[in-house]
């Protein structure tokens, strides 16, 4: 008899021992699954909650422009009457308060938690989100920050000009460097984030 069996038949079973850098491999691999997995999950409740919002403000006219998850569970959305409504003026409080009533009453139907709802406009300084935005301002004059630098700008990646009508999916932004105008082609997937510069005029303004 061998030294294993008479081992099994004592009770006894045998323990082997693994490396110590081989359980730290196993144990970092199973830490970036985990971490894999997480923000997949986020990224699918994150889209899941856009899309509902977005349904919702929709259904009752306005476009969805933004919204956040901030701290202490507090959701804020920005809202806007759409490209067809643009004549409409400025989002009122009565626009505001009929969107925070349904979204709260969707919000809980949908059993998403959250402790407090703020809706409110845009403002003067419009985030840039969606592509339909770069073709309802062309024109205007945006602040355009990209993920990474394009090829031969010498790691730029902030800039500010005029949108001119997008080609396709290809968006166009006419900015001044030091040769004079130019024009930056990028995609919305390009975008760390955009927004309208404010421009005020005070001229309407009364003495």
């Amino acid at each position: 008899m061998v030294k294993g069996d008479q081992e099994k038949e004592d009770g006894l079973v045998p323990i082997f021992f693994l490396p110590g850098w081989l359980l730290h491999c196993a144990f970092s691999l199973v830490c970036c699954f985990v971490a894999v997995s997480y923000a997949a999950s986020f990224r699918r409740n994150v889209l899941h909650l856009n899309e509902l919002i977005e349904k919702t403000v929709a259904g009752l006219g306005y476009e969805l422009v933004d919204f956040e998850q901030a701290e202490r569970g507090l959701f804020r959305v920005y809202i806007d009457f759409t490209f067809e409504q643009a004549d409409s003026g400025p989002i009122t409080v009565e626009d505001c308060a009929k969107v925070s009533h349904q979204l709260s009453h969707v919000l809980t139907v949908e059993n998403i938690n959250y402790e407090r709802l703020e809706i409110s406009s845009p403002g003067l300084d419009r985030p840039m989100t969606k592509h339909s935005d770069y073709v309802r301002f062309v024109g205007q004059e945006v602040v355009v920050k990209l993920r990474v630098p394009m090829p031969g700008t010498s790691n730029r990646k902030t800039y500010q000009g005029i949108i001119h009508a997008p080609v396709g999916e290809t968006l166009m932004l006419e900015f001044e460097n030091k040769d004079g105008a130019a024009m930056l082609e990028f995609t919305l997937a390009d975008v760390d984030k955009a927004r309208l510069v404010p421009q005020v005029d005070f001229r309407s303004r009364k003495a």
